[in-house]
């Protein structure tokens, strides 16, 4: 079946060789996470991928030691941000989101299917009737194939589901933000346990994105320095994962990676932060509307995951 979205970005990255973003990666360690700020060398015009606001679950406070030194390189490298971009809505870390806007501009933007997860985890939440499931706490969301500019970079959005239903990968020149889809060759491939997610639309959407050129970039939103390597990385490319990928190598069929998905997923443990992260990140990075004593308050879902 054609996917004409899928070849707009294998178009745009056979043509990026002039328009090859500059790439600065920031690692949480506490989340192990990575935020991107990815720009354009001709105008400075940026966006942040995935950016982490700092919390303490035992004292319930937010910080801004992860978000602040993304705001320092903007300033030094004198960019202008025009995007705030998420791949998905994060259950291992708060978004930066709001507090980034609020110091550099910006829109707020994510897949179009966060309408999906809001629906779920809002009644998860029970989060009320103020809690818009409509996607309207982002400045935008984007739809599978859309395309716009950061500068004179061409950006292409891929929906890549089964991790989360919200998942998209971010095409910007030769490179792809691919979220939480896939991590280091070494280490393999997101989960697909959490509600809404799906192994079979995971592998779906890997294979998808490695039918991206061989020299496309892939920059991954997380490392979790698998046992017999001593530092973190998080780029690699398209031919590399396909080489060698351990769970969705070229050759391993469908079948068989959901078998190894699914009983994979039956060991995990939940994400230290899932319930904080959920429904502030489904709210593009929001806290919940403060109680009449003007406390804000993240709820616990008693044996509900």
């Amino acid at each position: 079946m054609p996917d004409p979205a899928l070849a707009n970005a294998c178009a745009q990255v056979s043509v990026a060789q002039s328009g090859v973003p500059v790439v600065k990666a920031f690692f949480d360690a506490p989340t192990f996470t990575v935020t991107y700020v990815v720009h354009d060398g001709e105008t400075r015009r940026a966006a942040v991928i995935d950016s982490v606001l700092t919390y303490d679950p035992a004292a319930g406070r937010t910080g801004h030691q992860a978000a602040d030194p993304v705001i320092a390189y903007v300033e030094e490298q004198g960019l202008t941000v025009d995007w705030h971009l998420e791949t998905h809505a994060h259950a291992d870390h708060l978004s930066a989101a709001p507090y980034l806007q609020q110091k550099l501009g910006g829109k707020i933007a994510i897949g179009a299917h966060i309408c999906e997860v809001q629906q779920t985890f809002g009644s998860l939440f029970n989060a009320g009737a103020d809690f818009q499931r409509d996607g309207s706490d982002f400045d935008h969301l984007w739809a599978d194939g859309d395309q716009f500019m950061i500068g004179n970079l061409a950006v292409t959005v891929l929906h890549v589901p089964g991790h989360t239903p919200a998942c998209v990968a971010y095409v910007i020149g030769d490179a792809a933000f691919v979220g939480d889809t896939m991590f280091m060759p070494d280490y393999g491939t997101a989960r697909a346990d959490f509600p809404g997610g799906d192994a079979r639309t995971l592998f779906r959407s890997l294979r998808r994105l490695l039918e991206l050129p061989p020299e496309t970039r892939l920059f991954l939103c997380h490392d979790y320095l698998p046992e017999g390597r001593d530092h973190y990385v998080w780029e690699t490319t398209v031919a590399e994962q396909r080489r060698a990928n351990i769970h969705a190598h070229d050759g391993v069929s469908e079948d068989d990676f959901v078998a190894m998905r699914e009983a994979r997923d039956a060991t995990l443990a939940m994400p230290r932060l899932i319930l904080p992260s959920v429904q502030v990140n489904m709210r593009a990075g929001h806290m919940p509307p403060p109680d009449d004593n003007g406390v804000t308050y993240l709820k616990i879902p008693v044996n509900q995951l």
